[in-house]
Order: structure tokens, then sequence, then C-alpha cells
């Protein structure tokens, strides 16, 4: 098998998270439920697992990593938080459904800004020019259809210099490229742990500028007297019994990312992104791509010949893993032009191997 979709899941894992979650399944109990060994040994692991993602994204404390289901779920505690019927908010024009769909759903005034696929100057320059009068802004670090890195650092800037909360997605570029808390100043930093995180499906952070509103409310092993969620964090977001086995499994995989590197994890991917640049061009099929620096672990392509869900059906035959069709993010689409079509989507890991890609790409130029 050839894994080419580690933009929707990393299949390929470091060895350690599997050890993790085993461990995990027969050791551990739930945190704040008890003062027994399972149960304190549970505690640890997570307080030990906030503790490392505070370090790894710059989190000024551990409390302010708030552990999901994904990043669909971290992203829904921050939407309700901040917007409601009416809030103005703006949002880039390469936003996942995680978005766009709670967005609507609370009845919000949406402006989309920055268009313009791989101009990150312009993206910026249509974001200066609709931000006054917003009261909210959602913007991914990275597009999950065309691995286009948007300007979020200067976004962010130009936030905090009107007063304007900022929403960070963060789901393609948490673990490969530098997502710094401090420096953002972001009002709420969403990111799944089964991507570049290397952690099971069904984990996911929420990393906290404010303490936010809570979308569940239950058990949260503190304060049990009180009819209401508690007002700190992590408690405030975390209702009923933690994923104790896939936490665990995610504190393996940021222990790997750590020891490893987003900056050596970039750049491999990106070692990926232009071999397949190089083997795939004069093939018939259409690349998206961008200018150096302005694309990492993504890459879109369509053919005029074939469609994509039915090429994508050939590859898989063939033992070749990619996603087809619209991503989840048809605004993304809508703004490259794509929409129509949608496009073969091949994403990178440090678990792809040269020749892998080199085997894909055969199978690509032959389809085409």
């Amino acid at each position: 098998m050839i894994y080419l979709d580690n933009a929707a899941t990393t299949l390929i894992k470091p060895a350690s998270v599997q050890r993790a979650v085993l461990e995990a399944l027969g050791s551990m109990a739930s945190p704040g439920r008890g003062g027994h060994p399972p149960a304190m040994k549970a505690a640890e692991t997570v307080f030990n697992c906030r503790l490392a993602a505070a370090e790894l994204f710059r989190v000024p404390e551990p409390e302010q990593v708030v552990f999901t289901l994904n990043a669909t779920h971290a992203l829904n505690i921050a939407i309700h938080s901040l917007a409601k019927k009416g809030t103005r908010v703006l949002i880039s024009g390469f936003e996942h459904n995680s978005v766009t769909r709670p967005l609507n759903a609370l009845g919000a005034d949406v402006t989309v800004f920055g268009q313009e696929l791989f101009d990150r100057e312009a993206v910026l320059e249509d974001f200066k020019k609709k931000l006054p009068g917003a009261q909210l802004a959602v913007c991914t670090h990275v597009s999950n259809v065309f691995g286009f890195v948007l300007p979020v650092y200067e976004i962010a800037a130009l936030c905090r210099q009107r007063g304007v909360p900022l929403i960070v997605d963060a789901s393609q570029s948490a673990g490969v490229l530098e997502l710094d808390m401090r420096r953002l100043g972001a009002a709420f930093i969403a990111m799944p742990g089964h991507k570049a995180l290397f952690g099971p499906q069904g984990t996911g952070i929420l990393l906290c500028g404010q303490k936010g509103l809570p979308l569940l409310q239950g058990g949260s092993g503190s304060e049990s007297i009180l009819q209401q969620m508690p007002d700190y964090l992590p408690d405030r977001l975390e209702a009923g019994t933690h994923n104790v086995c896939g936490i665990a499994g995610l504190l393996a995989g940021l222990e790997y990312v750590r020891e490893k590197g987003t900056e050596e994890i970039l750049r491999h991917e990106r070692r990926l992104l232009a071999q397949a640049r190089e083997e795939l061009k004069d093939s018939g099929l259409e690349l998206f791509t961008g200018p150096e620096g302005s694309q990492c672990g993504v890459l879109s392509l369509r053919s005029p010949r074939l469609d994509c869900e039915t090429a994508a059906a050939l590859l898989a035959e063939q033992g070749i893993c990619v996603r087809a069709g619209l991503h989840c993010a048809p605004i993304a689409h809508r703004s490259a032009e794509t929409l129509k079509t949608g496009t073969i989507r091949l994403s990178f890991s440090p678990f792809v191997a040269e020749r892998q890609l080199s085997a894909a790409c055969a199978a690509l130029r032959k389809l085409a």
C-alpha cells in the first residue's frame, strides 16, 4: 500500500503511538474520578500530554490546552464561544466545512476574504480592506485542499491592532509548521490529533486564549456540587470521560514530533512536493502549485480526460490511497475555480518514501 491521504488521517504512525494506546487500555482509568493508581496514572498521562502540547505550541499554561474529539469539535467550541446570529465574521476563501457550517447554523454575517490561490500578498490586502467593522475572524493556516500556507501571523497582527478576536484552524499545520500561541495572540487555535500530530482518531486539541463557552455540559471530575460547568480551564470545556487511550497515543505522537522536529518534517514534505511536481510535469495533468514557501504537504491535481473520483478509484485498485472530490471544503474549490470537477489530492507525511511517491506518480502518468 502507498498511503497518500495524510491530510485526512495519518494512517502510518510511529510504533510508539500504538504501544501507548495498548498500555493505556490495560492500565488507565479516568482522570479526576478517583485517587487509586489507575486513575492517578491516567491523570498523569493526560497532564503530560497537555504539557507537551503547551511546550510545542508555546502556550503560556498547560491548562489552556483543552482536549476535544477532533478539530471539528474544537472549532465548534471556539465558534459558539465568539459568534451568534448577526455577528460579522471574516473567513478566508479556503475554509473547511468545520468552519462554514457552524457559522451558517448560527446565522452569522459571513464575509469571505482572500480567494487568490497561492497569492499571500493579495490575501492579506483583501483582509485589510474588509477588516473594518468585523467582530470575529477565522482563518485556516494551511488549505486542506491545496496546501496553500496563508499569512496567518500577519492576519493575527492586524486582528490584535483592531481588537478583533481570531480563531485559527491549524488542522494541516500543527506538527508541520511553526505554531506559536504567544506570537499569534489568537482567541483559539484548533487542531486534530490524528493528522500531523500522529495521534489516534478521536483526538483533538483546542488552545485557548480565552475561557470559552461550554459546548457540552456534564461531569468534569471537579466542583461536583455545582450545577454549572466549572469556571476555569480545562474543566470548563471538557465534559465527560476523557479519551484516555487516545490521549496516551497523542502524547506519544507529540513526543515524536518534538524529537524529529517540525523543521525536518516540513523539509521532507516539501521535498516530496517538489518531486511530485517534477515527475508529473508534461503528464497532461493540471497541477495546483504555488511559488516556493507558499505550499506544504498537499498537492491537488486533475485530469482533463478522467474525472477525479474515477481516477482515485483506479489508483485504489493499485493500492495507492488518495482522496478525490471537494474534500469538505467547497469554498476553497470555489476560490480556485475547481468546484465543478473537484481535485485528486496527494498529501504527505514523514512516513512517505520517495520511491513510493515515484510509483504513485508513474500510475498517475499512466492514467493521464
